[in-house]
């Protein structure tokens, strides 16, 4: 299972979306190894416009499984913001719990946010 960001659902979701970072997306959801949480889905929600974005969220809701954001998802949230304080780094607070969340589960985090790579570090 891999933990699908919102900067990648939005190139999957657009016809003129980064090729590559498309290509990753639908092989993850070919495999059936794509999953999202409820900030992504949150995030997609609050960029819908049309009738038809709605639609594929729908869809959407209805095959990817749901990662769970916990009281530990949390607390990874709190000390990545924390270690990013300390050396000089910020994120947006919505990466910093899907990373924790992806960290938490202990999945793959698809992306194409390069925030995410220190983020995701050990």
């Amino acid at each position: 299972m891999t933990l699908v960001d919102t900067s990648s659902w939005v190139h999957a979701l657009r016809r003129a979306g980064n090729a590559s970072v498309r290509k990753r997306v639908a092989a993850l959801m070919e495999s059936g190894e794509a999953a999202w949480c409820a900030m992504v889905r949150l995030e997609l929600w609050n960029g819908v416009g049309s009738e038809n974005d709605r639609r594929a969220l729908r869809a959407l809701e209805e095959v990817l499984p749901d990662l769970a954001i916990d009281d530990a998802v949390w607390r990874q949230a709190h000390e990545l913001a924390d270690r990013g304080r300390k050396t000089g780094r910020t994120a947006p607070v919505q990466d910093l719990l899907i990373a924790a969340c992806a960290r938490r589960h202990g999945v793959p985090l698809e992306h194409d946010d390069r925030h995410y790579d220190w983020l995701m570090s050990p």
